[in-house]
């Protein structure tokens, strides 16, 4: 009887152990895997003024367009360089106080291939800017998703001596459609 067991039940006991274990471990590996959380999806912007921008809505020619989904309410971007060129204060939620856009336009001639966009007040279903002063409408030229592009589009925009307080800004654009 000892020699039996030892010949052909031990051996399968233990080839049922291991086998029972690898199973187990793959199956707790499997659920380790899905729990973890997916990142967040942020939008592409739209830097050049000069390629068309897919998007599912129409943005004003002041602002910094993104590729906006058809389904989306409230959504943001992949954070971004700016350079600030001109702030005006909006103190005491003044929104006659913006950058008239004959000036975007006129700086728009100096960047051809960079878009440049100013801020209005914020308003459900109107583009704002993340890491900005909320009492603040701004004018700014896209710079790119690194330092080293924004450092570079800073140096360009300081070479035309139009925009001596020029200063970089990291940001992402968000609609708010609620």
């Amino acid at each position: 009887m000892k020699s039996i067991w030892i010949r052909k039940i031990f051996p399968l006991t233990v080839l049922l152990v291991i086998c029972a274990s690898f199973l187990t471990s793959a199956a707790s590996a499997q659920r380790r895997r899905r729990a973890a959380p997916k990142p967040e999806k942020h939008l592409k912007i739209c830097g050049n003024p000069n390629v068309t921008c897919a998007s599912s809505i129409q943005f004003p020619p002041y602002a910094l367009p993104f590729q906006f989904p058809q389904s989306s309410v409230i959504y943001d971007t992949d954070q971004f360089y700016a350079v600030i060129l001109k702030s005006v204060s909006t103190a005491n939620n003044n929104c006659d106080n913006y950058i008239p856009e004959q000036e975007r336009l006129k700086a728009q001639t100096l960047f051809p291939n960079t878009k440049v966009f100013t801020t209005r007040c914020a308003e459900p279903g109107e583009v704002s800017y993340s890491n900005t002063n909320p009492n603040t409408n701004f004018m700014a030229v896209y710079a790119g998703s690194s330092i080293a592009d924004a450092n570079r589009m800073l140096a360009t925009v300081l070479a035309t001596r139009k925009f001596p307080g020029a200063n970089i800004r990291r940001m992402r654009a968000v609609i708010n459609g609620t």
